[in-house]
């Protein structure tokens, strides 16, 4: 099993020069973690494969995080990394033989000189090369199967977890790097789904054109992709990918992203097939969307970012005509909410939806979003080398409007407009954005700097 992918890891030589230092700053975190536990040995699962119900048929393996926060193996159920302060780290590598399915091959690439290889055959076999003391052990994963766990006890404890997710928020150098990679790889896509979006395709073929482009299949992509046109563009987690195309294609909302050695890119842009009303509405998002990044640095509350997105909104939705009011006005009376119902963004790197977005401290404190917006799943303040998703949106949810019918805000609803744009769905615009001490470095955005187009 090789873990480089084509183009966008081979010959980079950034990937290996910053791993070395990436798994040094990973062992010092699962020892802090080890410390607080008064634990001797980390033992990472990677996870195993899970089966449909009276079915032989696997659903699509997805590793543990914490056994990708060490190696960039994607691929490899049945395995252990065993991390013991001040020893090299043991990776217990699961090649079966089986001549049904393609196996693992080889380890090799640039990451092997770091870890005490150790290759295993039958899964059974892993529990010897485990440490003896099983009781000075703390094991994090996936168990399905308390053979899994060869007799250790402490299994996934909540102080280990909190504190390894609370550090994993800061990106080394070398997951910077991953993510640059994923967001090029992304924009690819991007650019090919927006073409064939303007040849009139239908969304099932706008999707196929995206992961031709990406050099993925649905299963290896990060995140089931969002590929909506017309009215689809209001439902947010639209996956349903029509396989007709529409009689007229007005709009097309793209959510897509890409994976490179387990890190994702989570990329959305909006596009109007004609000049007018709704080309207007996006530009004028794309002005909010990048004054929101610009006020991005470390320091800065979330919660509050989140809630100036807010007013910014009330002033589109003033200049457009979907309301009237001044901005506290519209947000008080839940008016910028039924057109924005979800979160400014939240963190991104192994997950797409990165953890630790409401945690507080390593005791577990949580940090609740605002009142009013529950849906925001990032409520910390922004530190430097986090990464975080900016994705503010504009929609025409009727289920969210007609709850603004009989009270106050009914009247700062402009209803001509509303039906005016609801052929059109809605906007997202969304980038992947490094925290910087004094600003961010915009992921998204480079990335179609260097592809030769504009974002």
């Amino acid at each position: 099993m090789r873990p480089m992918l084509n183009q966008y890891t081979d010959r980079n030589p950034a990937l290996a020069a910053d791993y070395a230092a990436h798994v040094a700053e990973v062992g010092k975190r699962f020892s802090k973690a080890l410390e607080r536990a008064g634990a001797a040995h980390a033992v990472i699962f990677s996870g195993a494969p899970h089966y449909a119900f009276l079915d032989d048929r696997a659903y699509p393996f997805a590793a543990n995080p914490h056994f990708l926060s060490w190696v960039p193996l994607t691929a490899l159920p049945s395995s252990y990394i065993v991390h013991t302060p001040g020893e090299k780290p043991v990776l217990v590598y699961y090649q079966p033989k089986d001549y049904w399915h393609v196996v693992p091959g080889e380890p090799e690439g640039f990451w092997t000189d770091h870890f005490d290889i150790r290759v295993i055959h039958d899964p059974d076999d892993a529990g010897r090369h485990l440490p003896e003391d099983r009781e000075k052990c703390v094991l994090l994963g996936e168990i399905t199967d308390a053979d899994q766990a060869f007799g250790i006890e402490r299994v996934n404890p909540q102080t280990t977890l909190n504190l390894l997710h609370l550090e994993r928020g800061r990106k080394t150098a070398y997951e910077l790097e991953c993510m640059r990679l994923a967001s090029r790889r992304a924009v690819a896509g991007h650019r090919a789904a927006r073409d064939a979006f303007e040849r009139g395709c239908s969304e099932f073929d706008i999707h196929q054109h995206y992961c031709a482009a990406v050099l993925q299949t649905d299963n290896e992509l990060p995140y089931g992709n969002i590929i909506a046109l017309n009215e689809h563009g209001a439902v947010l987690h639209y996956t349903d990918l029509d396989r007709e195309r529409p009689a007229e294609a007005r709009s097309f909302l793209i959510d897509a992203g890409a994976d490179v050695l387990g890190y994702a890119a989570d990329i959305t842009r909006t596009y109007s097939a004609a000049q007018g009303e709704f080309r207007d509405l996006i530009e004028r998002m794309e002005t909010l969307q990048l004054d929101v990044v610009g006020r991005v640095r470390a320091g800065v509350d979330f919660r509050d970012l989140h809630i100036d997105t807010h007013r910014l909104l009330a002033g589109v939705l003033t200049d457009a005509g979907l309301a009237s009011g001044d901005a506290e006005t519209l947000l008080a009376t839940g008016v910028t909410s039924a057109f924005f119902p979800h979160g400014l963004g939240h963190l991104i790197g192994l997950q797409v939806h990165d953890v630790a977005g409401h945690l507080g401290d390593v005791s577990g404190t949580r940090i609740d979003p605002p009142s009013g917006h529950p849906f925001l799943r990032l409520t910390r303040v922004l530190e430097e080398d986090m990464v975080v998703t900016i994705e503010p949106g504009l929609y025409i949810i009727d289920l969210l409007l007609d709850n603004l019918r009989g009270t106050p805000a009914e009247k700062q609803v402009h209803w001509d407009t509303v039906d005016r744009l609801r052929p059109y769905g809605g906007i997202r615009i969304e980038d992947d954005v490094r925290v910087l001490a004094n600003g961010a470095e915009n992921l998204t955005r480079d990335a179609f700097a260097l592809s030769s187009g504009s974002a």
